[in-house]
């Protein structure tokens, strides 16, 4: 995914957070990856909680990986959840189980012929983003190594695409550890290839999704939303709209972003207005409390999405997977882009389906959302039945129980 037109293509603010512009600053961060993370790694003790020997792991990579799989630790009590060693896990970095990373400086001789590779296969935007490379060299192997010492029954992933995600399931494939995914989040073309031997996808979109990815290998199921099983029971049943959540991600413009709470708050005085910004967003947004003192804030690193969805009657985001998970609950979602950036227009095509209504400009959101203030149907969660399998079925709300019946079944198959 480093090497798509997409990733080349995000926004100078965005990019330069994940692999600077300038060669000086990206040497820097190599060295101070290599000191901080890799040798700090070496010195770093890890006193893992629980037996890793012989379980099923569950695998995460971040705070929403870890709340989409907790369900599955929660119906097998065997499993484990585990991170790499210096994984930013939010506020499980506590409870998560650790895979030593020590020896990854071991491997590093490899790094000037990866590069070269790359170099000869991408061209320039190796060495555009030859840290990336460098930061994902040795995960495959220090990954192996940790599965001939543990042998665990099974890994379960949610994230499909991040390197050291990447690196487990090739590893898992070369030591062959069954494998497993379960879809945490909306899913976009621009994916690998799904490639794990078993697969639980959300919904027929996903899938749709996956086979124009690449050929999808591995037993696929259609399961539902697992993490959305406790609010489906409860969804937004108010006629109008009183309370607007409006949700940003990195993508989006801190000067758009401004400029709409701006408007919105004058446009709409007898409104609540709520702002959440993604979990991973590294900017401070406080003067905009400071500017408007009405505005409500969520923080998305303590606050569930459902949580702060069923507080709300509607939502303003761009390209977010939270539009689906607003539409299931019956929350009128809007689609506006926070900016003119060129990367990402309905990334996930929910405008495309008819899950959400687009506006394209200020005045015409104000007008969208007018519309819904005077009158909020009672069935807007019917739109999202593509998207989520067990919608409107006898397995609606029930999706944990229906992964965690299929895992089962499936582990007595292989193990």
């Amino acid at each position: 995914m480093r090497f798509t037109p997409l990733f080349a293509a995000l926004p100078a603010r965005m990019l330069d957070s994940i692999s600077p512009t300038n060669l000086l600053k990206r040497v820097a961060k190599v060295l101070g990856y290599a000191g901080l993370r890799l040798v700090g790694n070496v010195f770093q003790p890890i006193r893992n909680p629980e037996k890793l020997q012989g379980a099923v792991w569950l695998y995460v990579v971040s705070q929403n990986n870890y709340e989409a799989l907790q369900f599955l630790r929660e119906t097998r009590p065997a499993a484990v959840l585990v991170a790499g060693q210096s994984k930013q896990i939010g506020r499980y970095n506590a409870v998560v189980n650790r895979l030593s990373l020590r020896r990854k400086l071991l491997y590093y001789w490899q790094f000037p012929l990866v590069l070269l590779g790359l170099w000869r296969t991408e061209g320039q935007q190796a060495w555009r983003f030859f840290d990336l490379i460098f930061n994902a060299v040795g995960y495959y192997e220090v990954y192996r190594r940790a599965l001939r010492h543990y042998r665990p029954k099974a890994v379960i992933f949610a994230n499909d695409h991040n390197d050291d995600a990447r690196a487990l399931l090739l590893a898992c494939r070369a030591e062959g550890v069954p494998t497993a995914y379960v879809q945490h989040a909306s899913v976009s073309t621009n994916f690998p290839p799904l490639g794990f031997d078993l697969s639980l996808l959300e919904g027929q979109d996903a899938l749709d999704k996956y086979r124009q990815c690449g050929p999808v290998q591995g037993r696929i199921e259609l399961v539902g939303m697992p993490k959305a099983d406790a609010f489906l029971a409860r969804k937004n049943q108010n006629p109008q709209v009183l309370r607007v959540g409006i949700a940003c991600n990195t993508l989006d413009s801190t000067e758009a972003i401004s400029a709409t709470v701006a408007y919105l708050l004058r446009e709409f005085p007898g409104l609540t207005f709520t702002f959440r910004p993604h979990p991973g967003d590294p900017r401070d947004f406080q003067f905009l409390g400071q500017q408007h003192p009405q505005l409500l804030s969520s923080d998305a690193r303590q606050q569930n999405v459902f949580e702060f969805l069923q507080q709300h009657d509607a939502l303003i985001a761009a390209d977010t997977s939270t539009h689906l998970e607003a539409t299931l609950l019956n929350v009128a979602s809007l689609y506006y882009r926070f900016g003119t950036h060129a990367v990402a227009d309905d990334y996930y095509g929910y405008v495309a389906r008819g899950l959400v209504e687009r506006a394209r400009t200020l005045p015409e959101l104000a007008a969208l959302l007018r519309r819904y203030q005077q009158h909020k149907p009672a069935d807007l969660y019917q739109r999202a039945a593509y998207y989520n399998a067990t919608l409107g079925t006898p397995d609606e709300g029930h999706s944990q129980q229906r992964a965690a019946r299929l895992l089962d079944e499936w582990l007595k198959t292989v193990v």
